[in-house]
């Protein structure tokens, strides 16, 4: 009714086929690591790359929404940081990371702040 451990040993035995054996073992290990590169780091990067050059591009007159969830119009460029008119003559530093989006490139025309 049970094997007996001659033969326990041997089927344990044949499933090691030595060195291609244990390259079988890893093998699942390896595409997971290769999958999760293509499917999770890759993207990543790419998007960290994006965002760097956006912020890399920002010029005067762009509108731009910062990480804050506040709207504004770049005034000035500095290498590190840039000042953002959030209002009219309310003019606030920022730093260069911290710009999330630019909505608007250019130099946009004049709010018509009498009409609704």
């Amino acid at each position: 009714m049970f094997a007996s451990p001659a033969f326990a040993q041997t089927a344990g035995a044949a499933s090691q086929d030595g060195p291609m054996g244990m390259l079988l073992q890893f093998a699942p290990l390896v595409a997971i690591m290769v999958l999760g590169y293509f499917l999770l780091i890759r993207p990543q990067q790419k998007r960290m790359r994006a965002q760097q050059d956006l912020v890399k591009g920002v010029k005067r007159g762009d509108t731009v929404v910062l990480t804050s969830g506040v709207f504004g119009k770049i005034t000035r460029v500095d290498d590190t940081e840039v000042q953002v008119e959030i209002a009219p003559n309310v003019n606030v530093k920022v730093v260069r990371s911290m710009i999330s989006d630019v909505r608007t490139r250019g130099e946009p025309s004049a709010a018509n702040d009498g009409k609704s």
